[in-house]
């Protein structure tokens, strides 16, 4: 514990879009200090200076990263960085007692074949990364609540993956008929400046990318073939729209059984998430919006089905940077410390 008598953690890669959401939720959590926020090009600048709307909340700069420094003052800390770094600092952090909370990548795959086919790069931490739990609290809470490595799912995969779990779980659908539509704000870019995200490029417009080769396909399937048992394969195709934050998923499936009707699967979903805080199975004929969830940890999913096709259709809304990034990373600080999973959480999204 800190002097405050609270836990104190740091964020590596705070200037980013993940690094100022959990700052956002770090700086309001009663349980935590921030004692700690790293960066490369940014190292040396205040963070006030760079988010100026927080310099009446932090005095805190941004120092180079610094592995021994990290550990020695952190008990946690969040890894918001690009793919193939938090892999080359988590192992020493962990060896030092440090709990990490990694947001790339890094630490989703647990075959690293999968991570270099996809992602490339060397990797020579294969002890570590076996490890590692996946950060999806509505799946593996258990194994999150022992654990002091957390690969945390990207933001498609958590739209995609707590719309699709239930049914998998149960059998309730062919998994080869498996179809994922999403669609995301261009936050999910990130901060780095890039053509396609301006505004003159962006704006009144709605273009697919990533078709067929997006890199959370292999993540979602993994999951996937974790929740049956057995090998599965889904068509995932991912939309940039014209917002800046928040992901719809829509997830088309065959059912096994066509007798299966929208009022047995809200039964379903009801029970499976009954002890999910963060998950609400909204009422037949209601389907979720992204600005509902916007500025919340909260999932929202609606479920409907089409009797003349036999398929299912689930739709799931969260803000990709909350529920999808900081917020779910808190959620599961939250559990790896054995406090409430709410604990400094919005539980209400900003609306209209």
């Amino acid at each position: 514990m800190g002097d405050s008598g609270r836990v104190p953690v740091g964020i590596v890669g705070a200037s980013g879009y993940g690094g100022v959401q959990l700052m956002r939720l770090l700086l309001a959590h009663p349980q935590v200090e921030v004692v700690y926020l790293g960066g490369e090009g940014s190292a040396g600048k205040a963070f006030a200076e760079l988010y100026p709307h927080f310099t009446q909340a932090t005095d805190l700069v941004i120092e180079p990263v610094d592995a021994a420094v990290i550990a020695q003052r952190c008990q946690a800390v969040f890894l918001s960085l690009p793919n193939g770094i938090a892999c080359q600092l988590a192992p020493t952090l962990l060896a030092q007692g440090c709990k990490v909370l990694d947001l790339s990548a890094d630490y989703r795959f647990n075959d690293l074949d999968t991570y270099r086919a996809w992602y490339g790069g060397d990797r020579n931490d294969v002890a570590v990364a076996e490890t590692a739990v996946y950060g999806l609290p509505e799946l593996y809470r258990d194994r999150i609540r022992g654990a002091n490595l957390i690969g945390c799912p990207g933001c498609y995969p958590t739209a995609s993956l707590l719309a699709l779990a239930p049914l998998l779980k149960q059998g309730l659908v062919v998994p080869e008929s498996v179809i994922i539509d999403a669609k995301s704000g261009t936050s999910g870019g990130g901060r780095q400046a890039k053509t396609h995200l301006l505004l003159a490029e962006a704006d009144s417009s709605v273009a697919a990318y990533g078709v067929a080769r997006h890199r959370h396909t292999p993540e979602i399937e993994q999951i996937c073939r974790d929740l049956t048992g057995s090998e599965m394969t889904v068509q995932f195709t991912p939309h940039l729209m014209p917002m800046v934050r928040g992901i719809l998923a829509t997830v088309y499936a065959t059912l096994r059984d066509p007798g299966l009707v929208r009022e047995d699967l809200l039964t379903i979903y009801r029970a499976v998430y009954r002890t999910s805080p963060w998950v609400k199975v909204l009422p037949g004929g209601i389907y979720p919006q992204t600005k509902w969830a916007c500025g919340s940890n909260l999932c929202y999913i609606g479920i409907e089905t089409d009797e003349r096709t036999d398929r299912v259709i689930i739709m799931s809304a969260i803000d990709n940077l909350i529920k999808g990034q900081a917020g779910q990373a808190v959620q599961c600080l939250n559990l790896m410390m054995d406090w409430d999973e709410t604990l400094g959480l919005p539980q209400l999204g900003f609306y209209p």
